[in-house]
């Protein structure tokens, strides 16, 4: 932009000569616009418009995305708190210099002939590259524990990273006999850092498909005509087939929920209406992963490091004495087991595996057979949301408790909705998704109920539970995306609390799942934590299975075998029914 100087300058010019000052201050006009609409702009001008393209990773290790509208700015802040992780300040170039469970280690400290129930042990973990040179930043993504494959008994250990290479653990000694410590490599720090980058970047991680139907009658015979296009949620950043398909006019079809103001939109099909979409399902990931980054996956997660195989001892001399340590540990003033109540905290470790029993730190849970099960959920109105996580404990219910029995809704297996009845005892088990963005086969768009509305639509009451989970099917999507989700979900119980404060509420956390990439247990764990910050102070409980399924000896999947799905529905259980 010119100077007040050069403008002046003009008007001389304009009384000297008229014809050449107006042919310079037209000129003038035409670079201020030019300058304008291509985004040069300096100073308080109108800033460049956002380009939608997929960063240069080494130029970019950082990108903040923006709050949502429905999040204070004070909120926003608390998410970008809790969801900060130390990565390196830029990518390696070389994947022998990125973390290496091969020549990483780990050593129990101060390491004793005999330990006693109760007691502390501390392990070092100490990261090396694949030149076997240790590793002077953090950000490793460690599962660590201490197990007895003999006892089938385990616990969970938390990993503190020191930002240096180094990292702690401690582990408190649960029973007696044998034990053995085992610290899992999930993702180097090298691996974060990409999938930090790609997280709010890939316009287009997953896409969805969209079908369309049109039946019509003709000389007596139904005609069906079917189209298929790409859909996905409607969000800033994110767009069904990439950058290209949104640059073109009048794009998409789209279907936004009154209720809750959401979007879902697909691209216009050649020639049926838009009011013709009458199915959802298949989904396909695109890869925008560089090959460094894919060589970095396959050499560098999910594999166990060589450290200190020593055999632990643990002696039991005095068996009351070692409860009342554990019991110390969530019950300081007490001396004795809560009763399960929604608000209570979860501490680490928040429990433990003994012949794959698990004893919780949090409250007096109990195991329960199948006729215990119907006694506690006698007119009990049970809603189960989510996703075919938490679809588990349905079946398990539906398997074990002999009065109760499955209704043929006639829908999708992995869809739903399904519900249960046990005319006996007066129950009735509902389990739906918690909707859209959803990974299924096709299923009818109906089926897909939002969950902030089915929590609404809820009376709530002293015989209503209502169980629910939010986390495998939002990874694909910027962060921003899912705090607005979260904070619709959290405004819809908050208000079920308000109207019928009776109602028991148990949500569900996040599960190992043994996945990378867009569905990375890294981002699992991120989204976890970003849930539970929501909820923290809320009249509810958080069963947490991210410990459960860490530390159990089988290995990682997205759905846990029936010994670990058991254990959870015990603190169901335990919640809905409490000592």
């Amino acid at each position: 932009m010119k100077s007040h100087r050069q403008w002046i300058k003009h008007f001389r010019l304009l009384r000297r000569s008229p014809v050449l000052a107006i042919s310079s201050l037209l000129l003038l006009y035409f670079v201020v616009l030019w300058t304008y609409y291509s985004g040069e702009v300096r100073g308080g001008a109108r800033p460049p418009s956002p380009r939608i393209q997929h960063l240069n990773r080494t130029q970019h290790p950082a990108w903040s995305p923006q709050a949502p509208p429905a999040v204070s700015e004070h909120e926003w802040q608390k998410v970008m708190k809790i969801t900060k992780w130390a990565v390196p300040e830029h990518q390696v170039t070389l994947v022998n210099k990125s973390t290496s469970p091969g020549d990483s280690t780990f050593t129990i400290q101060n390491f004793k002939q005999n330990y006693s129930v109760g007691e502390e042990l501390l392990v070092t973990i100490f990261a090396k590259d694949f030149t076997g040179q240790p590793k002077h930043y953090g950000g490793d993504f460690f599962q660590a524990k201490v197990h007895s494959y003999t006892l089938k008994a385990s616990v969970f250990g938390e990993v503190v990273d020191h930002q240096n290479g180094t990292y702690s653990v401690r582990f408190i000694l649960p029973w007696a006999g044998e034990a053995f410590v085992a610290v899992l490599l999930v993702h180097s720090s090298e691996i974060i850092l990409a999938l930090k980058q790609h997280w709010n970047t890939d316009t287009d991680q997953v896409y969805y498909t969209g079908f369309f139907v049109s039946k019509t009658s003709k000389n007596g015979t139904q005609v069906e005509q079917t189209e298929e296009t790409i859909c996905n949620i409607k969000w800033p950043g994110v767009f069904p087939g990439g950058t290209d398909y949104m640059a073109r006019k009048n794009c998409c079809c789209e279907y936004g929920d009154a209720h809750t103001g959401l979007m879902w939109q697909c691209l216009r099909p050649r020639t049926l209406p838009c009011d013709a979409l009458m199915y959802h399902g298949g989904n396909k990931d695109s890869d925008h992963f560089t090959p460094l980054e894919k060589n970095l996956t396959e050499r560098n997660q999910f594999l166990w490091l060589n450290g200190d195989n020593r055999q632990i001892n643990i002696m039991s001399t005095n068996a009351t004495v070692g409860m009342l340590l554990l019991l110390h540990i969530n019950t300081p003033d007490r001396g004795e087991r809560r009763t399960c109540k929604a608000g209570l905290p979860t501490p680490v470790p928040a429990g433990f595996y003994f012949n794959d029993v698990w004893t919780s730190f949090v409250c007096a849970t109990s195991h329960f057979q199948g006729n215990d099960s119907a006694a506690c959920l006698k007119d009990k109105h049970i809603h189960i949301i989510g996703d075919s996580t938490i679809h588990q404990w349905f079946d398990y219910l539906v398997k074990t408790m002999p009065t109760l029995k499955s209704m043929n809704l006639h829908s999708v297996g992995q869809v739903g909705p399904h519900m249960a009845v046990d005319v006996e005892n007066n129950i009735d088990i509902h389990w739906r998704t918690h909707g859209l963005p959803y990974r299924s086969p096709k299923a009818k768009m109906s089926s897909f109920q939002y969950i902030e509305k089915l929590i609404d639509e809820m009376d709530g009451g002293p015989q209503t539970v209502l169980v629910f989970t939010m986390w495998a099917h939002y990874t694909s999507f910027p962060l921003s995306y899912f705090v607005h989700r979260v904070s619709l979900v959290h405004r819809a119980v908050a208000s079920l609390l308000r109207r019928a404060p009776l109602t028991k509420i148990i949500i569900k956390s996040a599960n190992t799942a043994y996945m990378i990439k867009y569905r990375s247990d890294w981002l699992f764990f991120m989204l976890d934590r970003v849930v539970r910050e929501a909820f923290r102070d809320m009249d509810v409980y958080f069963l947490d299975v991210w410990q459960m399924t860490s530390c159990h000896y089988l290995p990682y999947d997205l759905h846990p075998e029936e010994v670990i799905i058991k254990n959870e529905v015990d603190i169901l259980l335990s919640f809905i029914c409490p000592k």
